[in-house]
């Protein structure tokens, strides 16, 4: 097995219990702190030549997300890793109803056992590691994706082993690099491309984390049923966006990423939005935007092929140039009208096909994103000056999607304090804020009981008598409160 040594040192340096304490988990944090401002600027050339992004969306999508979710960690972990106690019953308080002269009374009221009601607590303890950790980067976002999921791994206590994606070269050269000179080596390893994915997985890691793509997402989970292995995955899908009659479609065309991938909207609408996005595309980027530093380029020259694929299989709506040797590509897809939605969906992905629109109404286009697989983002424009209140609560309401943003695009995402993540199709798990600790960490119920109690479970052995059953239903079963009611 490929790095089966690795694999097998990272796991005994676990059981060494480094990464135990606190104060060692935070030490890690801060010194991948420091490789992101000392090495930014190598991140940042890295990835624009990698994905062809300007350093400008460079800095705010890799290295500031990473900062926050850094920072958020590094304020919260001593909350997190705090035991969590639950409520207890009578029983677990140290006695019932009517036992030992108390009356009636709950045992942890009685003066004779306050003092030692502390030794029986039930309790979830979210500070157990799930051990050794897998992280397997995308190309799309190679620092932020690869990074965001390492820090909550840390912060859980895990060793870790990480995977950049072998398409974006520079970052992961950079990253191989650089970044094991600031992190403990016992605890923490870069793989690079030099195994396959499906090779690497060969190894028991106790938790994979695995973000690109539903087709390689699926060999990632069909391996791990073998030996059982955790999985979260964070796969790329469709994300529609709908755009009602009444919203300012000036807005709407300067909406951009975890990119909207098809518009449903009425004729009208459709008629005010193409003209809007062409004078967005000009405003953003020049008459000419090959020349503009701010437009990227296409990551990897199979990737542009697809593109380009796609953009010959359907009607252009905004003509631009294409330079296959820049992977550059200045045109954009647009849908065919025809009459209405019909009764059965295409076989085909809505990405691969022209959109049989317009839509018309709010509940065709509800019927027609829930006749595929739930999708990652979900976007609604509306203004609620003019159109009913209601239209937004309804599409949230009546539809399944990862996340979902009214009257914007992407910020659901830069939420740290929001878990993120997929449905169905585009993954299970998610992250971000507290949930990615969650992720990379086992809650572990624990009850601990003072000694010298076994009187108290007398009541539970045989033989069983018709007495017995009533003080002990009424000391163990949980209370109705009150009336179930909406908030």
């Amino acid at each position: 097995r490929p790095h089966a040594g690795l694999v097998s040192r990272l796991r005994a340096a676990w059981l060494s219990a480094k990464m135990r304490p606190m104060r060692h988990r935070a030490a890690q944090l801060e010194a991948l702190g420091r490789f992101l401002d000392e090495k930014k600027q190598d991140i940042l050339e890295a990835t624009t030549l990698d994905t062809g992004k300007p350093p400008f969306e460079a800095e705010l999508s890799e290295i500031s997300i990473c900062r926050s979710e850094l920072n958020h960690t590094l304020n919260s972990l001593g909350t997190w890793m705090k035991d969590e106690h639950v409520e207890k019953n009578w029983v677990w308080c140290g006695g019932w109803p009517g036992m030992h002269g108390m009356g009636g009374r709950c045992p942890s009221c009685h003066p004779s056992l306050r003092r030692r009601r502390r030794w029986t607590h039930p309790s979830s303890d979210p500070q157990g590691p799930v051990r050794v950790v897998l992280i397997i980067g995308p190309w799309n976002y190679p620092i932020n994706l690869l990074l965001v999921p390492l820090v909550r791994a840390i912060a859980a206590g895990n060793c870790v082993v990480m995977k950049p994606s072998k398409i974006s070269r520079n970052v992961e050269r950079s990253v191989a690099e650089t970044l094991p000179r600031y992190l403990d080596k016992d605890c923490f390893a870069v793989v690079t491309a030099g195994v396959e994915t499906t090779r690497l997985l060969e190894n028991k890691f106790d938790c994979t984390f695995f973000t690109s793509s539903p087709s390689v997402g699926r060999l990632v989970m069909a391996a791990a049923p073998k030996r059982l292995t955790p999985v979260t995955l964070e796969l790329g899908g469709k994300n529609p966006c709908y755009v009602s009659d009444t919203c300012d479609v000036q807005n709407v065309a300067r909406q951009t990423r975890v990119a909207p991938d098809y518009v449903l909207c009425s004729a009208d609408t459709q008629a005010q939005l193409l003209p809007a996005l062409r004078e967005a595309i000009t405003q953003f980027y020049g008459p000419n935007p090959q020349e503009s530093p701010d437009f990227g380029r296409m990551a990897a020259d199979k990737r542009l092929q697809r593109v380009q694929a796609l953009l010959r299989s359907g009607h252009v709506a905004i003509r631009g140039q294409t330079d296959a040797e820049a992977r550059y590509i200045g045109e954009a897809q647009g849908p065919r009208l025809g009459s209405a939605l019909p009764s059965q969906p295409p076989r085909c992905d809505p990405a691969m096909q022209e959109i049989s629109g317009p839509v018309l109404t709010v509940d065709d286009a509800i019927a027609f994103i829930n006749t595929w697989e739930q999708p990652l983002a979900l976007y609604v424009f509306s203004s609620c000056k003019k159109h009913p209140p209601a239209l937004t609560p309804q599409v949230l309401k009546q539809t399944s999607s990862g996340g979902f943003c009214a009257n914007d695009t992407v910020r659901h995402v830069t939420l740290t304090l929001l878990p993120f993540g997929g449905i169905g199709q585009r993954g299970p798990g998610h992250y971000h804020g507290r949930s990615s600790f969650e992720t990379f960490s086992h809650p572990r119920s624990a009850l601990l009981r003072g000694g010298g109690r076994e009187a108290l479970n007398a009541p539970h052995y045989p033989p069983c008598g018709p007495g017995r059953l009533p003080p002990l239903r009424a000391a163990t079963e949980t209370q109705r409160r009150a009336a179930c009611a909406p908030l």
